[in-house]
């Protein structure tokens, strides 16, 4: 007996977000006809989006020929379909329900078959922390706003701004300014709790909206990919990306350094000598052809650094290390370190391998551990603290999320007062530092600077900082 035919409703529903993944395939570059888009539709009433994984495999019978193709597909499939913003992995102190994880094998737009979100307020969803409800009202509020249109960078926070409309904000905004006329504490403090929450929905609709530019801003120039992709957060970029990211790394790391070497250069001529030039140029009567200089000698910045390499940490730590030993002429005696769970010094693999294989040797011998910064600093102290100087400049690559255990800030506070100056570089955004886990806030005192760095713009600032004062 035949399949029984899926329900008209059903298949017109399933039909928006295979076409609109057609589309995003198509701009990754496979190619797709429209006998196969008929076929991966007439795949996907049989198969459905319920099961993520029978989807992923019918449709990739269906779309990639080729063994370049199905890695191609692979990973669009998996950037299309990822859903993860309020998934809370960062945080084990806010698990998230098994609806909200439900949400990973949802479809964009197939949240027609859902239903809406219950008929709540972004406020009660907000203060009841519904993450599968949140995502839910996301994804419509996102297919109401045409995301599917985004093709520029500066569009980001206009459709940000966009979804949350959708979603409710402009009320929610009202709800907080009466709140906040009401005057009293428990008016005040749930405002204060309800404007926390907005902010990391923010952070959320942010990575949402940067995802959907990634997917259909693939078409658009080189350049503008360029600008895509120094602007990304790295950990929002999928494989097929990595190579682009280390050529713009390389690139824009050999630009800084031929910048401020030539500005060194300049510097270490020092004052004009004025009795060496006047006697070289005796024979032109004293007219200073040639000039001498007063060299001035000015030493190089010295640099630790101490990247996180555990988690999805260490995407940012792969280019960090690309940055520095790009930049080896303008900045010397560098000494790397990694940790998750401990630290070593990687510094010799660095230096005797490509950049590329060393970095791939340190992933595959300890990378994407679990993180325990006390365990980290403990190590540094007793093997190399010996080493760090008033002239030493320490970098650290991190979270600061050490899975509950002891920070040992005592630590950080003797290295402080070793050391030049502490920089410390977390790759997540400020809304989330503190939270659960996190001690960001335990570790800032003893920096001199804390900055969010989770994409290639953001490394170049720090090292254009760095670079300045060492020139």
């Amino acid at each position: 007996m035949s399949a029984p035919c899926p329900a008209p409703s059903i298949r017109a529903a399933a039909s928006e977000p295979l076409r609109r993944f057609l589309q995003v395939a198509r701009g990754a570059g496979l190619r797709v006809s429209a006998a196969e888009g008929i076929d991966a539709a007439r795949a996907v009433d049989l198969v459905g989006f319920s099961d993520r994984t029978l989807l992923k495999d019918t449709l990739g019978l269906v779309l990639a020929k080729t063994a370049d193709e199905k890695v191609l597909y692979d990973e669009t499939f998996e950037l299309y379909f990822q859903r993860d913003e309020f998934s809370g992995a960062n945080d084990p102190e806010t698990k998230p329900s098994p609806e909200a994880q439900d949400m990973r094998q949802w479809t964009p737009d197939g949240l027609h078959e859902m239903g809406s979100p219950g008929g709540q307020s972004l406020s009660e969803l907000l203060a009841s922390d519904e993450r599968a409800a949140l995502a839910m009202a996301m994804e419509i509020a996102a297919r109401e706003s045409g995301i599917e249109k985004i093709r520029y960078l500066t569009q980001k926070n206009r459709y940000a701004r966009r979804i949350l409309e959708h979603m409710g904000l402009h009320e929610l905004e009202q709800q907080l300014a009466v709140l906040r006329r009401t005057g009293t504490p428990d008016a005040a403090a749930r405002a204060q709790f309800l404007e926390e929450r907005v902010e990391r929905l923010w952070d959320a609709v942010r990575d949402f909206v940067e995802r959907s530019l990634i997917l259909f801003a693939r078409g658009e120039t080189e350049q503008l990919r360029e600008r895509l992709l120094r602007s990304a957060r790295l950990a929002n970029l999928d494989r097929r990306h990595l190579e682009r990211m280390r050529v713009l790394a390389r690139q824009m790391a050999k630009r800084l350094a031929t910048r401020y070497a030539r500005k060194r250069r300049r510097r270490q001529r020092g004052q004009l000598d004025v009795r060496r030039t006047l006697r070289r140029n005796m024979g032109w009567g004293g007219i200073p052809f040639i000039t001498a200089w007063k060299q001035k000698r000015i030493e190089k910045a010295r640099v630790m650094v101490l990247c996180d390499v555990s988690g999805s940490v260490a995407w940012v730590s792969q280019f960090l290390l690309m940055f520095l030993y790009a930049l080896t002429e303008v900045l010397s005696d560098i000494r790397s370190f990694a940790y998750a769970g401990s630290l070593v010094e990687v510094s010799d693999i660095l230096e005797n391998q490509s950049i590329d294989e060393a970095i791939a040797r340190v992933m595959a011998s300890m990378g994407f551990g679990s993180s325990n910064y006390g365990n980290a600093f403990a190590d540094f102290e007793e093997g190399w603290m010996k080493h760090v100087t008033n002239k030493t400049t320490v970098i650290i690559l991190g979270d600061a999320r050490g899975n509950g255990t002891d920070p040992r800030t005592d630590i950080v506070g003797r290295l402080a007062k070793r050391a030049k100056r502490i920089i410390w570089l977390n790759p997540e955004y400020r809304s989330v530092w503190g939270t659960g886990d996190s001690d960001m806030y335990r570790y800032a005192p003893y920096c001199s600077l804390v900055r969010v760095c989770s994409n290639l713009n953001d490394l170049e600032r720090v090292f254009t900082d760095l670079l300045e004062e060492a020139a």
